[in-house]
């Protein structure tokens, strides 16, 4: 692969990946890659979405117009899958899947864009860094005892049935891992440091003053956590009310944080949010390379804003060549 040199390589095969990806393909832009750190293209979606989960196109019911080459609507994980399973096999992507990234750097000799990745060195004109932020999730600032730390997620990973469960957010993925975990007959606890929830999207806020209203999980609104103690294998949670409950296992869901590092090693500024700095059309500080999808929202983004980036995108890229941007015959999904 040292030897090639692609047009346009894609890290991330969420949607924000994926939309770059077939936007490019529809186009006829060149030799495309898109390369996924995990065994599959959308991992978010295959890991953290229970079977027939409701997938939407638009975050929180702001209705996005879709503007480039794939038409998505709502519709479950399975139907989103085999979707974009469809789009990327008619299309001839080729990926590679269980490829690290280690850094993106310009060639001064060649001016092209050095993609380090576990499988060797890949030569670019253009790369889309479209990686999520789940990887690396938010952490508590107490400390977490390495005695109980197997006891601690930060996903739905080796969570079992009949555990006493506390899952600690006040977002949907806390809200989902708290109901689904409750239907798998654990007896589940969700706290959040605030009052009232103002993240939720309306379903998941119904089924959760459902669940608690029928007594299938606790909500412990307006409560933060002290401490962590490890008392007899069990984690033993102090509350900022004075109570201390143990548990069988510990949720964190309070967000994924951008991956700073990486970024700055592909030579991409970020400002003091630690958010990639980009221009209108998602070209980063560093040239010819852009950011897609999770990357470039500051909180929540929809997979609809997510394949938008992908069309804004691959119309610069376009655009810089000189050629003509126009729509091609639209890709379309069934509910």
């Amino acid at each position: 692969m040292k030897d090639k040199i692609y047009d346009i390589v894609i890290i991330g095969g969420g949607p924000g990946g994926i939309g770059s990806a077939i936007e490019a393909a529809a186009h006829k832009i060149g030799e495309i890659l898109l390369i996924e750190k995990t065994d599959n293209h959308s991992n978010t979606i295959r890991k953290f979405y229970k079977d027939n989960k409701r997938v939407d196109k638009d975050y929180k019911g702001q209705v996005t117009t879709l503007q480039g080459n794939v038409e998505f609507y709502d519709g479950t994980k399975e139907t989103t899958l085999d979707y974009f399973n469809n789009l990327l096999d008619t299309e001839k992507i080729d990926a590679r899947f269980n490829t690290e990234v280690e850094k993106i750097i310009r060639n001064k000799e060649t001016d092209l864009l050095e993609i380090h990745t576990s499988i060797g060195l890949i030569q670019t004109k253009n790369a889309i860094v479209a990686i999520g932020k789940m990887g690396k999730p938010n952490k508590p600032d107490y400390k977490i005892p390495p005695s109980i730390k197997a006891q601690v997620n930060f996903n739905l990973d080796k969570c079992s049935t009949n555990e006493k469960i506390l899952v600690v957010g006040g977002g949907n993925s806390a809200a989902e891992y708290a109901y689904d975990l409750a239907d798998q007959n654990n007896n589940v606890t969700l706290v959040y440091r605030k009052a009232t929830f103002s993240r939720l999207n309306e379903t998941n806020e119904n089924l959760l003053k459902k669940y608690n209203g029928e007594e299938k999980l606790r909500l412990r609104m307006n409560t933060d956590i002290l401490s962590l103690e490890n008392e007899e294998d069990k984690i033993k949670v102090e509350f900022n009310d004075g109570y201390s409950v143990l548990f069988d296992r510990i949720i964190y869901a309070i967000g994924g944080t951008t991956p700073v590092d990486f970024l700055k090693s592909c030579g991409i500024s970020v400002n003091e949010d630690e958010q990639p700095i980009f221009d209108e059309h998602h070209e980063t500080s560093a040239k010819d390379i852009y950011v897609a999808g999770d990357i470039a929202f500051k909180s929540g983004g929809s997979i609809a804003i997510a394949l938008n980036h992908g069309y804004h995108i691959v119309n610069n890229i376009l655009r810089k060549r000189g050629k003509i941007f126009s729509h091609t015959e639209k890709f379309s999904k069934s509910e």
